[in-house]
This record gives C-alpha cells, structure tokens and sequence, in this order.
C-alpha cells in the first residue's frame, strides 16, 4: 500500500513539475504535410480538409457505380466509370489549382509595384503590407487583410509573415515575403531598386509562360478528348443487352481492366511529357 501511495504521490510531483515548463507547439513543417493537402493550399481551399476531400470523391464514385449498375447491370462497366469518376474532384481541384497559379503570376507585379510605392512615399514594411488589403489586387485583399488582424492583434512582424506565407502558399510569394524580411533584419536602402527589378522580372516570366501555356493547350485537350472518347463510346454501347452481356464475362472485365490501366497510364505519360516545369516553394 505505502508503495502505490509513493508511486501516485511522484507521478502527481512530475505532472505538478511539467506543467511548469511550457513546451513550443511543434508545428508540421510544410516539407511534411500532404499532397493532398499542399494541393488544397494551392487551389485556395485550405478550409477543405483532405479527408473530406477524399470522402467526397469515394461518395462520387459510389454514387455512379450505383447508377450505371442500376441503369446497365453491368458490374464491369459500373466499376470502371466508378474510378474513372473518383478522378474527377482531383481533377477539378488541379484545374483550379493552375487557374489560380495564373491569375497570381498576373498579380505580382502589381503586387510588387504597390509595394514599391508605399515604401518610397514613406511608410514602414508591415503599413505598406496591410495597406495591400485596400489598394492592392482584389483577389488578393482577403489574405493582406487577414495579414493586418494578424500583426494588429500579435504584434509579430515574422508571425504575420509566415501566416501570410501559408495562406498564399505560392512560390512568388515566397521570394518577395522573404525578400522583406531579409530587408527588415539587415537594414539597406536598397528595397525599392530590388522590388523594381524583380517586379520586372516578373512580368517577362508571366508573359513568356502564358504564350507557352497558350500552344500547349490545343494538345494536352485533344490527348485528353482521345483518352475520354473510348469510355464515352462503351456509355453508349451499355445500353444494348448484348454488349452488357459480353462485358458481363470474365473476357469482358478483362478487357475493361486492361483498357483503364492502359488509359491511366497513357493520360498520366501525356501530362508528364507536356507539363511545363512548376515553381517549387524551396523558401517555404
């Protein structure tokens, strides 16, 4: 009995003496989080959790595999569309994803340029951020805004920075934040020629990519209405008794398994041979 009474009364001593010693949060550092996760940032969705992402996709790909079943009653056919359609919200969230990366190469010139001139009429490093959340871009506002209640409410230059960083999560984005607080920490009064030539730079970057991204696209969409056309065709053809019955054979799933993997990989081998190189954050 005295033995338990001593073990209790030391593990009471060690939580009375850790409570004392406040620990940092460890915080995940971005090299670690999810793709999903880093994609959802970048989409502008960081408010959509992975997890229900991936629900929302498995719940579309059992809603059409119960349709076509029941539509066909073909389990061959309902299966293939079922993954083909589990495809689709990543698909979309990537599409958007690059619209946004588009939108923002256009909007960080301007960006840089605003800055650049409240720096030059006077005002300090965090005014001339939050003042971005009233006269910079529109689509911008809502992140600069948020970067004033941060650094109103905290008083933390670096703290807002590495928020605002997060809540942009775009490789630009990036080198100019870094860029300030480099500024901010050694001093220079050379910001404003700084933020003149890569506001420049940025501009022939945006242009050149948008001329290259311009011819890209009438291939990378008829490579994508070849790898659609075959399942658009099997749709049609499921609505004859005789194609359901074929398909409903151990030949017929063969020859279904066989086309989706080969369209898979056919679909993944064109994006990767079109793909333009991406900006990595390695300043995140």
């Amino acid at each position: 009995m005295s033995a338990l009474v001593g073990l209790l009364a030391g593990m009471g001593l060690f939580l009375i003496w850790s409570a004392c010693w406040s620990a940092p949060a460890r915080q995940m550092s971005p090299g670690h989080a999810s793709k999903v996760a880093q994609l959802l940032a970048q989409a502008g969705l960081p408010q959509v959790t992975p997890a229900s992402l991936v629900a929302s996709a498995a719940g579309l790909a059992a809603l059409v595999a119960l349709l076509v079943l029941v539509l066909t009653g073909a389990p061959a056919i309902a299966a293939c569309l079922a993954l083909l359609s589990g495809y689709v919200p990543f698909a979309l969230l990537r599409a958007r994803a690059r619209r946004r990366s588009a939108v923002m190469r256009e909007l960080w010139p301007e960006v840089v340029d605003h800055l650049r001139s409240a720096i030059r009429a006077g005002l300090s490093l965090p005014e001339a951020l939050v003042q971005l959340g009233a006269k910079g871009p529109e689509q911008l506002r809502a992140e600069f805004q948020s970067f004033g209640a941060d650094y109103r409410a905290t008083g933390q230059f670096e703290g807002a920075l590495q928020k605002l960083k997060a809540r942009l999560s775009d490789p630009v984005a990036d080198r100019i934040i870094e860029a300030l607080r480099l500024t901010r920490d050694v001093g220079g009064s050379d910001l404003g020629k700084l933020l003149g030539t890569l506001s420049e730079f940025l501009r022939d970057h945006a242009r050149t990519r948008s001329e290259l991204e311009a011819r890209q696209s009438w291939t990378v969409n008829a490579a994508r209405l070849a790898v659609a056309a075959p399942w658009l065709v099997l749709m049609l053809m499921a609505t004859r008794p005789e194609a359901i019955a074929a398909y409903n054979s151990p030949a017929g799933w063969a020859v279904l398994g066989g086309g989706l993997l080969i369209s898979v990989i056919c679909y993944r081998v064109m994006l990767r041979i079109g793909a333009l190189p991406q900006e990595q954050r390695v300043l995140q």
